[in-house]
């Protein structure tokens, strides 16, 4: 089940958002300030966030704004009204994926929140290789260099990298992992995820007991960073 935060200070609003996602089968939380969204979007693995433009304590430019630069890349759909247009411009100049004007139905909502989330998938689809301080990685290939030197990684060191990296920014819990990467047949525990992670820190990290790419978040889980 996909998770959607929802960032707005109308207690009407949001009541109608949560009703109409939860009865598209998506787990919905909610923050009716900016700053608490904010904080929320960098904490919690949502899959998109639903963000008003006018909210009390941090706007909605400013927290779009300032999710994108320290590389939270979820999916933002932003709401504003019609009289909004030039703050609507700015929000997809600085990051946000849609947009729509309210009012708007239900319908539309569900159908642009699927189109966005398509295109996040399709794009996550596409990435095979990639780079970050003095390591490169090609998921084709299974081919991970640090510096000029190659490294020997298993398919399934190769397999939760590139998960990481395909959610950039993104905390990622250890059920989220075990549910993905590894499926719950298998029956792995929390501990596996730990281990796994230490090990690809040994490969991609400078100084692995001082992550800096695959960082630790409290009680939530891991993030990858640039």
């Amino acid at each position: 089940m996909k998770t959607i935060l929802v960032i707005e200070d109308d207690p009407a609003i949001l009541s109608g958002l949560e009703e109409i996602l939860t009865k598209e089968h998506f787990k919905v939380i909610a923050a009716r300030d900016g700053l608490k969204g904010f904080q929320m979007a960098k904490r919690e693995s949502v899959s998109l966030i639903i963000l008003d433009l006018l909210l009390p304590e941090k706007d909605g430019i400013d927290v779009c704004r300032d999710l994108r630069r320290d590389g939270v890349n979820v999916p933002i759909l932003m709401l504003t009204s019609k009289k909004e247009e030039m703050d609507k411009v700015i929000g997809l100049e600085i990051g946000a994926d849609d947009y729509m004007t309210k009012p708007f139905s239900a319908k539309e909502l569900v159908s642009r929140i699927k189109a966005v989330l398509r295109r996040q998938s399709e794009i996550r689809m596409e990435i095979s290789e990639t780079r970050f301080a003095d390591v490169y990685v090609d998921f084709k290939k299974q081919e991970l260099t640090r510096g000029k030197k190659k490294l020997s990684m298993s398919a399934k060191e190769f397999q939760l990298l590139r998960y990481f990296v395909e959610r950039e920014g993104e905390v990622v819990s250890r059920a989220q992992l075990l549910d993905d990467v590894w499926g719950y047949e298998v029956t792995p525990t929390t501990r596996t995820v730990d281990n796994y992670v230490l090990s690809l820190r040994k490969k991609i990290e400078a100084n692995p007991s001082k992550p800096k790419h695959l960082i630790t978040v409290h009680t939530a889980g891991y993030k990858f960073v640039r």
